[in-house]
């Protein structure tokens, strides 16, 4: 099994077109995509697909999106790609044929894996509650994982972002139940996340802005309306380190990025990555005022350090 990611340098792209499909190409053309997926790879994309609402209440990515994404990775000449996620508020085929996510598939003709159900493997899990847990097999074939979610605020993750849409997305339900809640994930649900994020790299992360969710996420705040706000790393602490700005967060106040941080298993120091596109500013500004209808961006004329010390 896979225990490093592509590429370790901690690059972060924002971007903004007013379509979030182009906007996702653009933001991959500003990464070493040819690092992180070369001729032959296994590619495995996992969405967020948490319940079966429509995309624009902010809780599922687009399906218009996800196709413009897997066209994308074609032309890097993988030998496979899969769709592979498992629902945790509805059955999984319930939210592909709600939203569509079927026909994307048909039309692609790439495989989808339902990570709800085996054949599976054990993977040590190291955390105090889940020592271990039962995972599909396909984590031990993928060459390259891509997590691919909305943003949104989280009743107790604080943040749902790249890194949660994975250590929520693979555990399989046939075993901790709808919603994922029965064997102890939710008793130390950050403490799990980080666990995961330890156990199963994400080489590519893809957090989109365009529907995201304020208030009581994950399936049941206030969508966002933010045309073509993207971000996508290679780094998925930096990447998610981002997100949470959008939101008005410093790593701290997530608990399970800012202990991924002291851990050194990814950057949360924005002066520390290397950001392109457009600036942490003004992609702050425009999230705010789309969601509060103000500008309010927590780092107004400078980055703020690890603590937001000026």
């Amino acid at each position: 099994m896979r225990r490093e990611r592509r590429v370790k340098e901690p690059i972060v792209a924002i971007m903004k077109d007013q379509n979030e499909g182009q906007s996702v190409i653009d933001a991959l053309e500003l990464l070493p995509m040819d690092e992180i997926i070369k001729t032959g790879d296994v590619v495995v994309i996992t969405p967020n697909w948490v319940k079966s609402k429509l995309p624009y209440t902010g809780t599922v990515v687009g399906p218009h999106t996800l196709q413009r994404l897997i066209q994308y990775i074609k032309t890097k000449n993988p030998k496979k790609i899969y769709i592979a996620t498992g629902s945790g508020g509805d059955p999984t085929p319930r939210v592909m044929k709600t939203v569509g996510y079927d026909q994307i598939i048909e039309e692609e003709a790439v495989e989808f894996v339902d990570l709800n159900y085996g054949p599976y493997v054990e993977l040590d899990v190291e955390h105090n509650v889940i020592g271990s847990t039962k995972m599909n097999k396909l984590i031990e074939e993928m060459d390259v994982l891509i997590s691919f979610t909305q943003l949104k605020q989280h009743e107790e993750a604080t943040v749902s972002a790249g890194i949660k849409n994975i250590a929520l997305g693979w555990p399989p339900a046939e075993i901790h139940g709808f919603p994922k809640k029965d064997l102890g994930i939710h008793e130390d649900l950050h403490g799990f996340i980080v666990a995961m994020a330890k156990k199963i790299p994400i080489d590519l992360t893809i957090i989109s802005a365009d529907k995201a969710m304020i208030g009581t996420g994950p399936s049941d705040g206030k969508s966002v309306d933010t045309p073509g706000l993207i971000i996508a790393g290679t780094d998925p602490v930096a990447a998610d380190t981002i997100g949470a700005r959008l939101l008005g967060f410093l790593p701290q106040a997530v608990q399970y990025i800012y202990s991924l941080f002291k851990e050194e298993i990814g950057a949360a120091q924005p002066e520390k990555m290397t950001l392109r596109g457009i600036p942490l500013e003004s992609a702050e500004n425009i999230f705010s005022q789309a969601a509060y209808d103000q500008k309010i961006a927590l780092d107004k004329d400078k980055i703020k350090d690890i603590h937001g010390n000026r």
